[in-house]
């Protein structure tokens, strides 16, 4: 029973560790855009994914409303994405993020159409869950060659690199730590254990073999 506890135990922590990373890590996109605009939006179970409020943030009637950027794009395998353009600030994640009106004017001046699209890379973190109306961030765009350029995510590759080797030296310490430490000590207690389980099965072997009256 404990092993599937154990089991257990290590499959949602690496299961919320893996969706953590997906969330936060920037990711980037290649596409071409198609329009900005500034939507108000009414937050509600899934503020968690939105920015922490700031002075632009209003409650009417009891809901939390906001002025947000958003950023309609089209991306090279033909699929549509909506991107929201809010500053992160020295909250999770931490991208310091406080340029969105600048990014937005890059929007606006990268605005094509399929006939004539102006490609760009937009780096962003986060999902598009659209029936929890939650949307990518973008933390910055720039423009390309076209749709078929290759851009490799060297700080992608450096951080999970970098994690992996912590990751990889904590599991080693805590090997010796536990052979040196916790393994001698349950040791000990099944050795007691078994020798109190061997006087007992020898106590009762020497009371059985008592000549009966």
């Amino acid at each position: 029973m404990l092993r599937y506890v154990k089991w257990a135990f290590w499959i949602v922590f690496w299961t919320l560790l893996l969706a953590m990373l997906h969330y936060t890590l920037p990711q980037r996109d290649i596409g071409y855009i198609t329009d900005t605009k500034n939507r108000i939006i009414q937050f509600g179970e899934n503020s968690i994914f939105w920015a922490s409020p700031d002075i632009g943030t209003n409650e009417v009637a009891g809901a939390i409303q906001r002025d947000v950027l958003f950023i309609d794009t089209v991306l090279r395998d033909g699929d549509v994405m909506v991107y929201r353009n809010e500053d992160t600030g020295w909250i999770w994640p931490p991208y310091f993020k406080y340029t969105s009106s600048n990014v937005q004017a890059q929007a606006s001046n990268f605005r094509s159409t399929q006939a004539e699209p102006r490609w760009v890379a937009i780096r962003h973190y986060g999902s598009r869950v659209p029936w929890l109306s939650v949307f990518p961030n973008v933390v910055s765009i720039r423009e390309v060659e076209g749709p078929d350029v290759t851009l490799i995510p060297w700080f992608n590759i450096v951080f999970l690199t970098f994690l992996a080797a912590v990751f990889w030296a904590v599991w080693v310490r805590w090997r010796r730590f536990k052979a040196k430490r916790i393994t001698p000590v349950f040791d000990g207690i099944d050795a007691g254990i078994d020798d109190k389980r061997a006087g007992i099965s020898r106590w009762f072997g020497s009371w059985r073999s008592k000549p009966r009256r």
